[in-house]
């Protein structure tokens, strides 16, 4: 069985039944990395289900995979000894950046029932402005002084490290008042005499440190220009206070590149608004859901009736030439599936950053060109079919121009309409393809049937 493809179905048949033993087997044969890969298939209410299956390691292991949101989703669905389980088990600064992402009283509650240390601790990163190296450092478990003797020094990493040994690659020297005296490798360390002291280690090599008061974006891009895995971070009083690592220095860049590309175009207001309109329609309750959506569909149920009320003033025309009636559901379809392609286009390339909303008319303008050019080539095409098919050469014309002139009208609904819903402030997605089909099947009525009748003395003639 492919583990990560038959996840979703396997874990949700035994969470229905009740029967949690073997999906707790096949959950433990599995690595980290293939338990998140699954969950990202797996149904929202079974997630936490699957969790709690999870041996404490490899739910550690997890949980630390996991990015804030879905760490967010399991928090809350827990109870609260279950939540502070795993709130324990994090770096101080992972748990910093879990509580900012929950509901301020949930976030208050769990920092209150945090071990004394950890909470101290958590309290303490929090108290440091948003954006800063303070907020995100993690506080140094170890330092040694530069009297000490190598083997010292390691015997204090051994009874300080606390289960975090791996992490530890570089060795921090310090006074009697925490104030940094050198940074050391932990391979020079370990590859020493025991007797030699640590200042003999230290040579003359300078380091550098960042401050807990500086700009988080520009501290992550000095460790990647000097490419080390951490740099010490020093208080106002200069003392060590913490370290700022690779890891969290990428999540920075990767958090900033993202909001620097989307407020380049001016879209960072907008992606901030669109998640969470997207959150609320996927987790919101019934009423919220039918609030948005319902008003947008009530357009589309009007406009159904008034392309009724099309069909029925050019009666005649339908009954003059039954074949005219097996050519509507191809206009209306294709101008309705050309609208719906462009205004997805739109919304990836906004989301994305390639739209700037400033230059929409450039954008729109370029969109409804490439529109006509395919609209000339599928309205030859269909122009053609419906003229041989019927055997009447007027009505291969009138469809022909009818799917050239619709399918251009819907590529530039497609861009228009979002844009245009953006600017008053409602939400697209749920918006902008009821819209748009109102809009095209009414005027692709019109156009369809106002064409056959242009062409009818001709199509009589031929009938």
């Amino acid at each position: 069985m492919s583990t990560v493809l038959n996840f979703s179905d396997y874990a949700h048949k035994y969470i229905k039944e009740k029967n949690l033993e073997p999906l707790k087997v096949f959950l433990r044969s599995m690595t980290a990395a293939e338990i998140i890969d699954g969950l990202k298939t797996t149904a929202e209410k079974d997630r936490p289900v699957v969790f709690r299956l999870l041996p404490k390691g490899l739910a550690t292991a997890v949980f630390d995979m996991m990015d804030v949101s879905w760490q967010r989703e399991l928090v809350e669905s827990f109870t609260g000894e279950e939540a502070i389980a795993l709130l324990g088990t994090m770096d101080p600064d992972d748990r910093v950046r879990l509580l900012d992402e929950l509901p301020a009283k949930v976030a208050k509650r769990l920092l209150e029932q945090l071990p004394k240390e950890a909470r101290d601790t958590t309290a303490r990163l929090m108290g440091y402005e948003d954006d800063t190296v303070g907020r995100i450092m993690s506080p140094i478990r170890v330092d040694v002084k530069k009297s000490m003797t190598a083997a010292q020094a390691l015997d204090r990493i051994r009874a300080k490290a606390n289960g975090h040994a791996r992490e530890i690659t570089i060795v921090y020297v310090t006074d009697d008042s925490r104030q940094l005296e050198g940074v050391l490798p932990l391979g020079v360390l370990i590859t020493a005499s025991p007797e030699t002291r640590i200042d003999a280690l230290l040579g003359t090599e300078r380091y550098t440190a960042v401050a807990t008061h500086d700009d988080q974006e520009r501290a992550s891009r000095l460790l990647q220009q000097l490419n080390v895995t951490e740099l010490p971070v020093l208080d106002r009083e200069n003392r060590l206070v913490g370290a700022l690592t690779v890891d969290d220095a990428m999540d920075v860049l990767r958090e900033e590149v993202t909001d620097d590309m989307f407020d380049k175009v001016g879209l960072l207001d907008l992606s901030k608004k669109e998640s969470d309109r997207s959150e609320k329609l996927i987790k919101g309750s019934f009423w919220h859901v039918f609030s948005v959506r319902v008003p947008f569909l009530l357009i589309t149920l009007a406009g159904g009736m008034a392309a009724g009320l099309v069909i029925d003033a050019f009666e005649e025309v339908l009954s003059a030439v039954v074949a005219t009636a097996f050519f509507i559901p191809v206009i209306m379809d294709m101008g309705g599936n050309v609208g719906t392609q462009s205004s997805t286009i739109f919304t990836r390339a906004m989301v994305l950053g390639q739209i700037n909303l400033k230059r929409f008319l450039a954008h729109w303008a370029r969109e409804t060109l490439n529109g006509f050019g395919m609209a000339v080539a599928l309205g030859a095409i269909g122009g053609f079919v419906a003229a041989i098919w019927q055997g009447i050469p007027m009505l291969g014309v009138a469809v022909g121009i009818s799917l050239t002139l619709v399918i251009t009208i819907g590529v530039g609904l497609g861009f228009l309409i979002p844009f245009a819903l953006i600017k008053m402030g409602f939400d697209q997605a749920a918006g902008a393809d009821p819209i748009i089909t109102t809009i095209k099947d009414i005027s692709g009525l019109i156009i369809y049937f106002f064409a056959v009748s242009l062409f009818l003395p001709q199509v009589l003639a031929a009938v």
